[in-house]
């Protein structure tokens, strides 16, 4: 079979099914760097949980102090964790997921699953972690449904007088939203919530995002011949998607939740609604878009790959064509300007990328002009072989979505932790090793972050 046609269903299907034959033929018996793991993972879960109130390095910039009705069930009881400590917690995090991914394969599905729900409830009881964009969602909300400001025009200083202001990211407060209209048509459905109200309405969504995500890369896994628990062990128990993604409440997890469940139906050979979802995502969080062109390069080696190509773009321009439908219906002509505040951003990264990093570390003040362009390039060059692998069929086309996601990680101006969850999902779904041990070292650079 080439490497490009995905797996069709074997016998086991696509069910979420607890017990797979692959436990079954081991008794269902975890190793102990396995089970060491999870116990890591909880306990370094529950630490940050019950601290984050008295530890200002977990908390966004804009909220220390915390007051007590956005504190959380754990309230100001935790210690000061300070940064020696919060630093051995996200190693104790790292090594704790680097075991359970080496020894996953070992691990029954109760003892994974169980270890993901409890670790989605702390995150949920603590205070948003580490990141003030979810304060940014609700103010690009607000001014589209309580001021009347087009939020892809304007930043959240239109709003001063509101009470969330003071909130907001100083980075951010002059800045358009760089989302996509269908996530910030959701903003404006939440915009009459209050603060502790909508934080905990995003971080809901986070959170189940995140279940919809393991329960879809199960599936996917199982039609792809992996081991389904693996697959949700390395994206349900990643610790920059639950502390990051789930505990800062972002919508990376809401768009790869979207995506993920379009490559699902791709591999089900449904081209026609994937390129429905693959666009859906799109317009949560331009990002997703990477893999539409993966996606029309898997047919390229079937029989029926010119039908299938035709029926994923079908797929998509209906999206596309509902998606814009609903931007110019509620921001006018507004979401026209989302590349060039996407770009301005990008262009501003400064030292928070890896590139930005290497010129810090160099003496250099910024990435400049050239060296950016030439690492664009760079990416695109990486992008057109990686495709071009997979057309032939050499590669391929999950591992080579990832690649490519891993290239534009590292070329980015831009490279915020949350965003290494990205790779994440399609590391899980390749049987690519070398991609699940980037995914990993990738995860470590993410916690390196605080």
């Amino acid at each position: 079979m080439a490497v490009t046609e995905p797996l069709g269903a074997s016998p086991l299907g696509g069910a979420f099914e607890l017990t797979t034959p692959e436990a079954r033929a081991r008794g269902s018996q975890s190793s102990l760097p396995g089970r060491l793991g999870l116990a890591g993972l909880l306990v370094g879960g529950l630490v940050i949980a019950a601290s984050a109130g008295q530890t200002e390095r977990l908390l966004p910039v804009s909220v220390r102090s915390i007051p007590s009705w956005l504190a959380g069930p754990f309230g100001h009881h935790g210690v000061d964790l300070r940064l020696g400590g919060l630093i051995a917690v996200m190693a104790l995090l790292f090594v704790s997921y680097a075991l359970v991914v080496r020894a996953a394969d070992e691990l029954s599905a109760w003892a994974v699953l169980i270890c993901i729900a409890a670790l989605l409830a702390l995150v949920l009881l603590a205070p948003p972690l580490l990141s003030t964009d979810v304060f940014s969602y609700m103010a690009y909300g607000r001014m589209s449904a309580l001021y009347g400001f087009n939020p892809y025009l304007h930043g959240p200083s239109t709003i001063q007088l509101d009470p969330l202001y003071p909130w907001i990211g100083a980075q951010w407060v002059g800045t358009p939203t760089v989302y996509g209209p269908l996530f910030t048509a959701i903003s404006s459905v939440l915009a009459p919530l209050n603060i502790a109200g909508g934080v905990l309405a995003y971080k809901s969504i986070a959170a189940i995002s995140s279940l919809v995500l393991v329960t879809v890369v199960w599936s996917a896994a199982r039609l792809r011949g992996l081991n389904p628990v693996k697959a949700a062990a390395v994206v349900g128990l990643n610790p920059v998607i639950v502390v990051y993604g789930v505990g800062g409440g972002h919508n990376d997890l809401l768009m790869l939740a979207i995506l993920v469940t379009g490559v699902y139906v791709l591999l089900q050979q449904k081209q026609r609604t994937s390129g429905a979802l693959i666009v859906t995502a799109t317009v949560v969080k331009l990002t997703a878009g990477l893999i539409l062109p993966f996606a029309l390069a898997e047919s390229a080696g079937r029989r029926d790959g010119a039908r299938g190509r035709r029926a994923i773009l079908t797929g998509a321009a209906l999206a596309a064509a509902l998606a814009g439908i609903l931007g110019f219906a509620l921001f006018g002509s507004g979401p026209l300007h989302l590349l060039g505040t996407v770009q301005a951003i990008q262009n501003g990264g400064g030292s928070q990328s890896v590139p930005g990093m290497i010129f810090h570390l160099l003496g250099f003040a910024d990435i400049g002009r050239i060296p950016g362009l030439l690492l664009d390039l760079g990416f695109v060059a990486c992008l057109v072989w990686l495709l071009r692998r997979v057309w032939v069929g050499k590669l391929d086309w999950i591992t080579g979505a990832g690649w490519a996601t891993f290239a534009l990680l590292i070329t980015a101006g831009l490279l915020l932790p949350w965003y290494v969850g990205w790779l994440i999902p399609l590391a899980a779904l390749s049987s690519d090793r070398r991609l699940l041990i980037t995914a990993v070292l990738m995860t470590g650079l993410g916690l390196t972050t605080l």
